[in-house]
């Protein structure tokens, strides 16, 4: 790794790392390559660019203390503002820096996805991105089965939260990283995308390879939650204005939740699907 990136990256980390997340380095032309124009990033090829992912560490580390910090109220989307929170710190630490950064959830006015998640963290080398094309002949005829990312050390427990584009920095010569194919047989391929396609409540894909860590009950409650039951979860009042004194313990396994709708779920609950059109890798 050329030191300019190694010591950008050791700074992103100092930033992110003790929060339960992770970054991975990467050039934009392996993600544009493996796209089509409509998806491109519109900057040079050797931009240099950082996908940041949550690890199941995330939800004590940073949710929390977040959550019980009094001055991030109001509170809409907790996760979505936690991750915002962090990855504005990073812009803030390193100010010299022209810098761009795109969540995972960001999109465009005719609703296309400003970045396809899953492509950007199987390039970065962080997570392999596992799709029907992976399956030699693959047994589901018409049906349509949307790929997933696996980690090789969280399997599915864990999130891809974002990108952050540093458009000028120019790094040709970054070595290409390949992520782990963790998934390499044809059966348990099937079985992954299977699991996640039409299994995906009982959280079984994400155990596709032995993770080091998985989420904890109270995070399976939460992220299990439909989104806009989970304030009234935490025992957050969702339409305060005003900051509200930290709470000492946070309800979290108080409900029983109902399985969620998952088209509109994020984070932990779904990780970002690319849509159909995109062939990624």
């Amino acid at each position: 790794m050329e030191p300019q990136v190694a010591e950008l990256k050791q700074k992103i980390e100092d930033t992110l790392c003790p929060f339960g997340f992770e970054v991975y380095p990467f050039q934009v032309a392996w993600y544009n390559e493996l796209l089509p124009p409509v998806f491109h990033l519109p900057l040079p090829g050797p931009t240099l660019a950082f996908l940041v992912l949550s690890t199941p560490a995330m939800f004590d580390q940073a949710l929390k203390p977040f959550l019980q910090s009094c001055h991030l109220q109001p509170l809409t989307d907790p996760v979505d503002q936690c991750v915002a929170y962090h990855l504005g710190r990073v812009r803030e630490n390193l100010p010299e820096l022209q810098m761009e950064v795109i969540a995972d959830y960001e999109v465009h006015p005719n609703r296309r996805p400003k970045i396809l998640a899953q492509t950007a963290a199987h390039v970065a080398g962080a997570a392999y991105y596992y799709q029907r094309q992976d399956v030699e002949a693959d047994p589901w005829g018409t049906q349509h089965i949307s790929g997933v990312c696996i980690h090789p050390r969280f399997g599915g427990w864990f999130a891809i939260r974002g990108v952050v584009l540093l458009p000028g920095i120019q790094v040709p010569d970054l070595p290409p990283r390949k992520p782990p194919d963790c998934v390499p047989t044809r059966a348990d391929r099937i079985t992954l995308l299977e699991g996640f396609n039409f299994h995906w409540r009982d959280w079984t894909y994400r155990d596709a390879v032995t993770p080091q860590e998985r989420y904890s009950e109270e995070q399976k409650a939460y992220f299990s939650t439909p989104p806009a039951q989970r304030l009234a979860l935490l025992g957050l009042a969702q339409t305060s204005k005003e900051p509200s004194p930290a709470s000492p313990r946070l309800p979290f396994t108080t409900l029983t939740p109902k399985a969620p709708n998952p088209r509109r779920a994020r984070g932990w609950l779904s990780p970002r699907v690319s849509p159909p059109a995109s062939p990624g890798p």
